[in-house]
């Protein structure tokens, strides 16, 4: 697991915006990276 960051949003927050994000993912492999991090990463 990486470092937190004071930028990161907290997991209960990101699980509102989650459904958000999935619905505007198109049909792919399966992902290899958790979304939260990607998230938390931008």
């Amino acid at each position: 697991m990486r470092k937190g960051y004071p930028s990161d949003i907290k997991r209960e927050q990101f699980e509102v915006i989650r459904p958000l994000l999935e619905s505007a993912r198109k049909k792919t492999a399966p992902r290899k990276v958790e979304l939260y991090e990607v998230f938390c990463a931008v």
